[in-house]
């Protein structure tokens, strides 16, 4: 569990930024300083107020940006450049979730609700929080847990603070959904609806199939661009044509050295990172403190029991049994449990006082006494120990020779490149660079989004390159590769192709148009010959369609040539055997089909998934039972005057919401 949090681990950010996102939003509507004035929007900046509390434009910014941030995630090498995208997209997100959880706050408190200090415990040790601050049911450390906060600009009281406030919204949702219920018709019905299996013929007719038989002439091709004007106007994009030189960083590497200087130097500037705290190696066995009951407190017999099972099991050890068959057996530490209780190394603040105080003072291969912590009670194994101490030169050369290296290559490129700008602006590109032996390369015409030979990706370069001034002199712009010196030579203008410039992409998008029309109407005729046929092979062979059969299937399932049975297909499970659908559309293909036969599920089966299924639609009412009360919130704070939107202001921080560092 240790192990987990020292770990910079992409899922570990993703999941725990996202529930600090929560208290970050909170704290910034009660704790900034002049947050709360009782003037409507007196002070810039303010995009609503509820109950007289502010919610700033800065803190709706905050909060998409690190709503964006998490959606960025799954967009690997792309993200940064959909962020201003995604932030647009958040915003009116991000004003909304502000207002709701400071509606809802305000009712909380209105009925009465609190949050005690020990509820507050209870959620941070075994709640959703958990998983970061209490790995294994022990804590981070005071140091982890303060740095942990501090990532978010919070300090523990206003983390603490903002999971009370989480607490109060909880059992404001558990009063509103307690009266939730579900019947035993209801899940007899979704279970039926979810478990039928229906099997049946199909005929269908492909899209591509129909696009093979069209041969449209010219003047069909060409009335079509005259009628489709506007969808290829400007479409050729502005192009741009250069003379560059590049200086390769990795050319300029090759003749780069570094000394032992300035290995010593970088070493002694950098010496905190190189310091190896004191540490020790530890196996453990956890007995849990039981939870507090309804009142807040502890049953004295439920931690004398816990207490007496861990000195049965500190009794088994003395009597030679082995440390790690004891852990997979009695640890309730599911994390160490498994690999024979142990915690690897760990340092100073990384686990409890009294837990750290036993692991500290024993010797290698020794057992402590029964170790009492506010989780519960440990036998402690000490594994090893390591003395502080700071890594010399030589431990950490090579991870500093490469950083050297890159630092003094960029430099150099840099410094190369700033100086053929300069020479070229004054006795032109061409005869700087034939002075440093630099090759000048001339392009062709390209587009933002083309790739310039012999640069790759580049896109401060192509920034550069389109926002310089015809016949403006040689500048620099950095590459994937090192830097650049480039001088614009010639700008196209974007443009409008003729129809013979794009004839082939025409011809292409009026068969693609044409063929899906033909689909529709096949498809229809097709549903109707067999409805009036009673035969849908006989149907499918007058029309050329394909006959398949499928297997027996769910819901959920998928046909060959149909797809997904959750879409148009789904209707197949409302039909009786024997019944002809009507044109299913599914993309590129058309069908229909004629139910065979139904297959309703077991009574066996319904037992195994009752209880599933009840969860389900529970959470479903409880779910859309909160929502109305949410919107019903809103609507009448609004009503009332206790919730104020300033229209101008949220007007234009949704403009500006694409605009860079929002």
């Amino acid at each position: 569990m240790i192990r987990f949090l020292q770990t910079e681990g992409p899922i570990k950010k993703i999941v725990l930024s996202g529930l600090l996102l929560l208290i970050c939003a909170a704290m910034a509507i009660t704790l900034i300083p002049g947050i709360g004035s009782n003037d409507t929007f007196s002070k810039p900046g303010i995009i609503a107020k509820v109950n007289g509390e502010d919610i700033t434009v800065e803190q709706v910014k905050e909060s998409a940006h690190e709503m964006a941030q998490q959606q960025a995630q799954q967009y690997g090498a792309n993200a940064s450049m959909l962020m201003p995208f995604l932030i647009q997209q958040d915003t009116q997100r991000a004003v909304d979730q502000l207002i709701d959880r400071q509606a809802l706050l305000t009712e909380a408190q209105h009925i009465g609700f609190k949050a005690t200090q020990l509820e507050v415990k209870d959620e941070l040790q075994h709640g959703r929080y958990a998983t970061y601050f209490f790995p294994g049911g022990n804590f981070i450390g005071e140091a982890e847990y303060l740095n942990m906060l501090q990532q978010h600009n919070l300090t523990p009281a206003m983390f603490e603070d903002g999971v009370g406030k989480d607490i109060l919204i909880g059992k404001l949702q558990a009063l509103i959904t307690g009266s939730a219920s579900v019947s035993d018709a209801a899940i007899r019905q979704e279970f039926v609806k979810e478990n039928t299996k229906v099997k049946f013929d199909y005929a269908v007719l492909k899209q591509d199939d129909i696009k093979k038989g069209l041969h449209p002439a010219a003047e069909e091709l060409k009335a079509f661009y005259d009628s489709h004007q506007r969808n290829y106007a400007n479409s050729i994009p502005e192009k741009r044509k250069i003379k560059y030189a590049v200086l390769d960083t990795v050319k300029i590497q090759g003749g780069v050295q570094v000394t032992r200087d300035d290995l010593q130097a970088y070493y002694n500037q950098h010496r905190d990172q190189y310091r190896v705290p004191e540490q020790v190696k530890v196996s453990h066995i956890w007995i849990k403190m039981p939870l507090p009951g309804p009142d807040g407190k502890i049953d004295d017999k439920g931690v004398a029991a816990a207490q007496a099972r861990a000195e049965d099991v500190l009794k088994q050890l003395k009597g030679g049994a082995k440390f790690e068959d004891l852990a997979k057996r009695y640890s309730e530490d599911t994390g160490s449990a498994n690999v024979g209780g142990s915690l690897g190394w760990i340092g100073k603040s990384q686990m409890g006082a009294d837990f750290e105080k036993a692991a500290s003072s024993l010797p290698k291969g020794k057992i402590s006494d029964v170790v009492k912590t506010l989780d519960g009670f440990h036998i402690i194994r000490g594994d090893d120990k390591q003395d502080a101490r700071m890594k010399t030169l030589d431990e950490v050369k090579g991870e500093i020779e490469p950083v050297l290296k890159q630092q003094k290559t960029q430099a150099m490129a840099q410094k190369q490149a700033e100086d053929l700008a300069q020479q070229a602006k004054t006795v032109g590109l061409d005869a700087a660079a034939a002075a440093k032996g630099v090759p000048v390369v001339i392009s062709d015409f390209f587009s933002r989004r083309d790739l310039v030979p012999g640069l790759g990706p580049a896109p401060q370069f192509m920034d550069a390159v389109f926002s310089a001034a015809e016949k403006s002199p040689p500048e620099m712009a950095s590459t994937s590769q090192g830097f650049a010196v480039f001088q614009l030579l010639a700008v196209k203008a974007p443009s409008t192709p003729t129809f013979e410039e794009i004839r082939g992409q025409v011809e292409e998008q009026f068969k693609s148009e044409r063929s899906g029309v033909l689909l529709t109407q096949k498809t229809r005729e097709l549903s109707d010959r067999a409805k009036t046929e009673h035969d849908l092979k006989k149907a499918a062979k007058e029309l050329g369609a394909t006959v398949k059969t499928s297997d027996f299937v769910l819901p959920d399932g998928q046909v060959p040539d149909i797809g997904s049975m959750t879409g148009e297909a789904s209707v197949a499970f409302s039909m009786k055997p024997g019944e002809i659908s009507g044109p299913i559309n599914s993309g590129a293909n058309g069908a229909v089909i004629s139910v065979l036969e139904v297959q309703p599920p077991s009574d066996a089966d319904f037992a195994a998934k009752r209880d599933q299924i009840r969860d389900m639609l529970l959470q479903g009412k409880q779910q859309s039972l909160f929502e109305l009360f949410v919107s019903n919130l809103r609507g009448q704070m609004e009503k009332s005057g206790k919730i104020k939107i300033n229209q101008d202001e949220l007007k234009a921080l949704t403009r500006a919401g694409s605009e860079p560092g929002i």
